[in-house]
């Protein structure tokens, strides 16, 4: 199976158990690994052969910035099935949310959620 990999989409949104990430908002990072079948368009070189990287992206963007959710795994989740859902050519997807600045005292590192969730046929 092949894969497009999108990665370093970067959104700012109101996602967070605290009522001060919800009322001031962060950044957050997302990644994404994407198989489907790249056979048909490494023939025709047809944009309308593949997935447009353009419309995930903004699909991405646009859930982070107006979602209110409390946490980064139901952000995930909402991500995964928004692509899985809307892109036909998609068989399977990996997410990768990324929250760089979690307030967490005395904690400098990076919060990551991944799933994967595969098309039920």
């Amino acid at each position: 199976m092949d894969c497009i990999y999108l990665t370093g989409i970067r959104c700012y949104g109101y996602i967070g158990y605290l009522p001060e990430e919800r009322a001031l908002g962060q950044w957050f990072e997302v990644d994404l690994k994407l198989w489907l079948d790249l056979t048909k368009v490494a023939e025709t070189d047809a944009l309308a052969d593949t997935l447009d990287y353009r419309s995930v992206i903004s699909s991405v963007q646009n859930l982070v910035k107006t979602s209110k959710f409390d946490l980064l795994e139901r952000l995930a989740g909402a991500i995964t099935n928004t692509i899985i859902l809307q892109y036909d050519l998609v068989e399977r997807i990996q997410v990768n949310v990324i929250k760089p600045h979690a307030p967490i005292p005395d904690f400098n590192g990076k919060i990551n959620i991944e799933m994967t969730r595969s098309k039920v046929i």
